[in-house]
């Protein structure tokens, strides 16, 4: 640790050894070890400026960017008469390569794989994508970028000081339910933990609720959309979870209400993580802050505007990141379809870029009559304090028009409808209407995410002006 922070965690992690009869200290084994040397080097360069972390990451993609030239076919002929291997690599250079759109991945799977894979950097496997966009898309990944998940999971574990001899419950999507003796792959063999319990999303919030009681756990960890439908039960319900240290959150946009809520409901925080199937970890909380730091280990991110400059902090841009580890596909600019905001540098002293805030993708983005998007921050909160509501989502159905979905706990009466369409209103630009619409039920995606927002224009039906 450097320092700036006290070392630790809320209590000292107990170390697995390797060897027989060894147990203090710990003698990790060979692939422990590489984890441990990985996150010690991480410590102490979190603390570099921005500038040195930056000079880091470009000799870092200078190798990359040599490999994906000579071994990538997909890159060699898009390249071709835009990147000179023995040229330096500056970050104009840089900026002059061509962003590579999901669809483009998605459709080029073998001419995106390297035909030399370093051996040194193991073996490969391929994971996909949720598809919770309606395209999924094939990663071909080696061991090392697996072993830097492990390092990032236990660098977040480090930054918020959790207690690992605690008990960890996940609600997933695409997961074994069941009881588990460990916290998972990123701890095993190397630090001791409390067991984790494990259930999918299927269930209604009543089921889940009941489910976290049982089990009382220390950490909570699922979609910021369960979370807010937990906490709302539990404060309607005057349900706490007393041993609850922590909730942790990722795969969703988290609304601003969702921490104060989280305080109320169960003396919480929330900490969320900036993650994408194809890279890994993007981004984690500050220790000291609501906003996110960029694992510049891990990944380039820009955040670009709609001429492709960098985003200044307080704007709003496309991300486009770059692996720096992936050398069985590289992601050389690849845009992820999210929107977000760059922040300024951080009080905490770490060197590491800021994020203020993920925003969502383009169909999570207001579209006005002008042709201006932007995020609506619509009070979910408030609309809660109305009336008895399980479930909220806005949908922007036509150019002057938010559809409000709702899933209430009984019929609400029309002094509150009118006062619902009036609050959503306030919200949102002149010359909008708000309807009501009720459901049984609002489905989540394939992947298991929920989207307050969503823009349901058709693109062909977009005329603006």
């Amino acid at each position: 640790m450097a320092e700036h922070e006290s070392p630790g965690s809320a209590a000292p992690w107990q170390f697995q050894s390797a060897l027989a009869e060894c147990a203090w200290p710990a003698v990790p084994g060979v692939h422990q070890a590489s984890i441990l040397a990985l996150l010690f080097q991480m410590e102490q360069t979190q603390w570099l400026t921005a500038g040195a972390i930056a000079e880091l990451q470009f000799q870092q993609i200078a190798g990359v960017l040599r490999h994906a030239f000579s071994t990538v076919p997909h890159y060699r002929q898009l390249w071709r008469e835009r990147y000179d291997p023995r040229a330096p690599l500056t970050p104009e250079r840089f900026a002059a390569l061509p962003i590579l759109s999901r669809r483009e991945l998605q459709e080029n799977f073998t001419a995106m794989r390297s035909t030399a894979i370093p051996a040194s950097h193991g073996a490969t496997s391929e994971s996909q994508s949720s598809g919770s966009t309606g395209m999924p898309v094939r990663v071909l990944k080696t061991e090392l970028v697996h072993l830097m998940w492990k390092v990032i999971t236990l660098r977040d574990h480090l930054w918020h000081r959790r207690h690992l001899g605690g008990k960890l419950a996940a609600i997933r999507h695409g997961v074994t339910a069941g009881k588990f003796e460990d916290w998972g792959v990123a701890t095993r063999g190397l630090v001791a933990t409390g067991p984790s319990v494990v259930t999918g999303v299927g269930g209604d919030t009543d089921e889940q609720l009941r489910w976290v009681g049982e089990q009382r756990p220390d950490y909570l960890m699922t979609y910021p959309s369960i979370v807010t439908e937990l906490a709302r039960c539990s404060l309607e319900r005057g349900v706490r979870f007393p041993e609850l240290k922590e909730v942790r959150t990722y795969g969703e946009m988290v609304p601003t209400e969702l921490r104060e809520l989280c305080r109320e409901a169960w003396a919480a925080p929330v900490t969320d993580v900036y993650s994408a199937n194809e890279v890994g970890y993007i981004a984690l909380q500050c220790p000291q802050h609501d906003h996110l730091h960029l694992q510049s280990e891990n990944v380039l991110v820009e955040v670009l505007d709609d001429a492709g400059r960098a985003c200044a902090p307080g704007q709003t841009g496309r991300v486009v990141v770059t692996d720096l580890h992936n050398l069985a596909m590289p992601l050389v600019r690849y845009e992820l379809g999210d929107f977000a905001e760059p922040g300024k540098h951080c009080s905490c002293g770490r060197g590491l870029p800021v994020i203020n805030r993920v925003i969502g993708r383009v169909r999570n983005l207001l579209l006005t009559a002008s042709g201006q998007r932007y995020w609506p921050t619509l009070d979910t909160r408030g609309l809660t304090k109305i009336a008895a509501i399980r479930q909220i989502q806005f949908a922007q159905v036509a150019i002057d028009c938010v559809e409000t979905r709702l899933v209430t706990a009984a019929p609400l009466t029309s002094e509150q409808e009118r006062t619902i369409r009036n609050l959503v209103l306030s919200h949102l630009p002149g010359g909008f209407r708000v309807s009501l619409s009720y459901r049984n039920d609002i489905a989540r995606s394939a992947g298991g995410k929920y989207e307050d927002f969503i823009c349901e224009i058709p693109p062909a039906d977009i005329k603006v002006g």
